[in-house]
């Protein structure tokens, strides 16, 4: 299998750890969205990243539509629990934590596209808002590490990757155990320090 990602994605990084975690062996193929190549393009029309290529040549695209397959994939581990209500649980997390990304990568999006006179600190400010509500959350309520590791974890992992790369020192504030999760989620998942938003 292919996987077509950028090495700063939060949501290329959740697939990565999520792959290495099962197991599974990905070719990983750099791409440049902004100019997107006919590869990518070919297999997303969308032109977004991750996409997945798998052996056969199916193309899958969303991350949580590539977690999903991964997860059919793996033999002995999965990413996603059998029970409804705990299924239900992590599934949540995961969308909590792709929300975050969505906003965070918007913001970042923002500083990096527009120019001064056409910035909207509005709308960049309503972003914060969603980022802050939802660390908020997490903070309160962080996925345990006792268990096994699932896709929670991993959109987690990928979340905090990236927010530790764009705005280091500028998300933790107040939130003393959002703070502390990476080091804890190192020790389950030793890879992390390694693939967390940069491949």
């Amino acid at each position: 299998m292919k996987l077509l990602y950028a090495t700063a994605s939060p949501f290329s990084a959740k697939v990565v750890m999520a792959a290495h975690h099962l197991g599974l062996d990905i070719d990983l193929e750099p791409v440049d969205t902004v100019k997107p190549p006919e590869a990518l393009l070919a297999a997303n029309p969308l032109g977004k990243i991750p996409t997945l290529v798998t052996d056969d040549g199916l193309t899958l695209y969303d991350s949580r539509t590539i977690m999903h397959y991964l997860d059919r994939l793996a033999d002995d581990k999965r990413l996603y629990p059998h029970k409804l209500e705990k299924r239900a649980a992590v599934e949540r997390m995961e969308a909590l934590c792709d929300g975050i990304c969505d906003a965070v990568v918007l913001v970042v999006y923002e500083k990096r596209y527009r120019t001064p006179e056409t910035w909207h600190q509005p709308w960049v400010d309503r972003q914060w808002d969603k980022i802050r509500r939802g660390l908020d959350y997490l903070d309160e309520n962080p996925p345990q590490l006792k268990k096994k590791l699932n896709a929670g974890h991993f959109a987690l992992g990928g979340l905090i990757g990236y927010l530790m790369l764009r705005f280091p020192g500028e998300w933790e504030e107040h939130r003393v155990r959002l703070a502390r999760w990476p080091s804890a989620f190192e020790e389950a998942f030793p890879a992390f320090r390694t693939l967390k938003s940069h491949v």
